[in-house]
């Protein structure tokens, strides 16, 4: 779960509105205080206070249970030996040595399950980090990450031999989970959506009183529109699919024009007075459209900076 950030002029304040975006529990959620009001002259306050919060995690099952099951089965071994020895027959010998064996074998397959363990996990590390980069790359490794983040991308030759999804299973399985969340949220809109000559499969809700769906900054849009193309995904079954974008109540659109006026300001700012500029934190999507706007001036180059999901972009001159 992404963190989310308010500003208020207390911090209780900024506590209870991170929690009502979240709807959770105070106790089912994990909250930081970033920045606390400082104390003024004449006992005034300067400043807000800035909390960050996210649903609090569930932690993994510890480690140690694999290895239980190897201690059982040496503990059985064990429990064996001694029921074998005090029946005192002459089989008691070899139930002995069985159960021994079956004990070793157990606690060998616990290891080497472990190891397998280790193994895989330090395969699934191997992924490196994307870089920071300039202009075009800069835009490019953000773009290539808009897809989402389930698994590694499979080599173009491998791409180009698996079928595509027909156009009307990707669009009927793409409303179809749209239509059951908006059902389950209670609300009523409409659900349309297009797949256009470069594959971008999008998708359309129309109604009113949508805000939930949309969330401060997009980050609920942004949240529904990966969970619609992990629902694509799984019906794909191997296949390809397009590209999903989700729009709620024109929220994107209207995000997308204000935010690309926003960069183009800026960008005259450093062009007059060479200084540069950070921006917010900003979403895959919104560091795209910075980089796009700002690929028009041949003056200027973006950087990307910071770790997911806390990136954030950098204008300059060139």
């Amino acid at each position: 779960m992404e963190w989310v950030e308010t500003t208020a002029k207390t911090v209780a304040e900024a506590q209870e509105q991170a929690l009502d975006q979240l709807g959770v529990h105070e106790d089912d959620a994990e909250i930081e205080v970033v920045e606390s009001p400082k104390p003024g002259l004449f006992g005034r306050v300067r400043g807000n206070a800035r909390v960050k919060a996210r649903v609090r995690p569930t932690a993994p099952p510890p480690k140690q249970e694999r290895r239980r099951k190897g201690g059982r089965g040496r503990d059985e071994g064990e429990n064996g030996s001694s029921e074998a020895k005090d029946a005192g027959s002459k089989n008691s010998g070899s139930k002995a040595e069985e159960a021994k064996e079956s004990g070793a074998a157990a606690a060998a397959a616990s290891t080497s399950d472990a190891g397998d363990g280790g193994q895989k996990g330090s395969r699934g590390q191997g992924g490196g980090r994307g870089g920071s980069g300039k202009s075009g790359r800069g835009a490019g490794r953000d773009a290539g990450g808009a897809q989402g983040s389930s698994g590694a991308e499979k080599p173009d030759a491998e791409k180009k031999d698996r079928p595509m999804m027909p156009e009307t299973e990707q669009r009927e399985a793409g409303e179809t989970f749209l239509r059951g969340l908006l059902e389950a949220f209670g609300a009523e809109a409409t659900v349309s959506s297009d797949l256009d000559d470069e594959g971008v499969l999008s998708f359309d809700v129309a109604g009113d009183s949508l805000g939930l769906l949309i969330g401060p900054g997009l980050v609920t849009l942004d949240a529904v529109q990966e969970v619609c193309r992990n629902s694509i995904q799984r019906q794909a079954d191997g296949r390809e699919y397009g590209k999903v974008t989700l729009d709620v109540a024109g929220a994107r659109a209207d995000r997308t024009v204000a935010l690309e006026a926003f960069v183009r300001a800026e960008a005259e700012k450093v062009l007059d007075d060479g200084e540069d500029v950070i921006f917010d934190v900003m979403s895959r999507a919104d560091r795209k459209v910075v980089h796009d706007v700002v690929g028009e001036f041949d003056e200027l180059s973006t950087e990307s900076i910071g770790e997911d999901p806390r990136r954030r972009v950098v204008l300059r001159r060139a």
